[in-house]
């Protein structure tokens, strides 16, 4: 993450320099995923390196956002990317799996709304988390009405969000994205950012084409399929990640810079530029070692009655998928449970 530092191998270990000093190095062997934020660079021997021992090389902006990754590319999956794309074309198959995925997002949402609702004795909370319950779309429905009610239920929630922040020093009024209007919106944004580039990669590891899904519609550059299936994780690893670091106090209003909100933006790098609320450097580093510690902490997974780390039940998850697709079967998303 630190802007003017860059990676280079010596040895058997990969160091990270700056300015002529080591910031820190790790045994070469022990890799499995590099990410690189946008002005990080990496010395020849190290990208051969990543390539020949196909490790998950990912880029980002600074922010966040998907920009690239290595892909080796040397299994290509012509039959599995055609059972895609015929049964994602099917107007029934298609309206199945997005209600799948708009019902998954919807049973983690009231699950987390509910136990917080126990946790704090908060009967609106667990109210809500009742009510999300009826939001729940069928195949026959259009799919109009299926992401109507993704939204009318994703807006229940988000009206409901404040109340399970119990830290004074933050506030929540509503979901904002383009920008985001505070600390606690940067921080949803910034960590949906980099859960959709998990996802995206599981899926490319995985040999299908993200670009075609089923509830978010083909769009220029948008990685469909990946904002399909990272749905289901969004109130348990996302939503409830910031949760803990705004109600444990890690995170506190002086790791993020103010600026005066613009009244219109001229193009996307202004917007980026003059955003109203930013994440400091500082703690932008240490909000992604705690996202890596959460990671690898994992959740519990009901398939295999075990906990897993998240990026292993994304995996698997992906596997589940491409059995639906085999088989001609509905995708089961993944349940959380405490």
């Amino acid at each position: 993450m630190e802007p003017g530092s860059f990676i280079r191998k010596k040895g058997g270990e990969l160091s990270i320099v700056k300015n002529g000093s080591v910031l820190n190095s790790i045994p070469s062997s022990n890799i499995k995923r590099v990410v690189l934020a946008k002005g990080v660079s990496l010395t020849s021997a190290v990208l051969d390196y990543l390539v020949d021992n196909k490790i998950e090389t990912v880029f980002l902006t600074r922010n966040g956002k998907f920009r690239a990754r290595i892909s080796t590319d040397e299994n290509s999956k012509v039959e599995l990317r055609k059972k895609q794309y015929f049964l994602l074309s099917d107007p029934v198959y298609s309206k199945k799996f997005a209600c799948a995925a708009v019902n998954g997002k919807i049973k983690n949402m009231s699950n987390l709304m509910a136990l917080r609702g126990r946790d704090y004795k908060d009967r609106q909370l667990s109210e809500a988390g009742l009510a999300l319950k009826s939001f729940k779309p069928v195949y026959t429905d259009s799919f109009d009405r299926i992401r109507g009610l993704e939204g009318a239920a994703s807006a229940l929630y988000f009206r409901m969000f404040k109340k399970m922040i119990k830290n004074k020093g933050f506030y929540f009024k509503k979901r904002s994205k383009r920008p985001p209007l505070d600390p606690i919106n940067a921080m949803l944004s910034y960590i949906y950012t980099i859960l959709l580039s998990e996802v995206l990669t599981a899926i490319q590891i995985k040999g299908l084409d993200p670009y075609l899904g089923s509830l978010h519609e083909i769009l220029y550059s948008r990685p469909s399929l990946a904002c399909d299936l990272v749905e289901e994780y969004r109130a348990p690893v996302a939503d409830r990640f910031v949760l803990e670091l705004v109600n444990r106090k890690i995170v506190k209003k002086d790791d993020f810079v103010f600026r005066e909100k613009k009244d219109a933006y001229s193009d996307e790098k202004d917007m980026v530029l003059n955003r109203p609320v930013e994440m400091k450097p500082k703690f932008r580093n240490k909000f992604i070692e705690s996202y890596e510690y959460m990671m690898n902490t994992g959740l519990f997974y009901p398939p295999e009655n075990k906990k897993l780390e998240i990026r292993k039940i994304i995996s698997r998850q992906i596997s589940q998928f491409i059995e639906s697709l085999e088989n001609k079967t509905t995708y089961k998303p993944f349940e959380w449970k405490r």
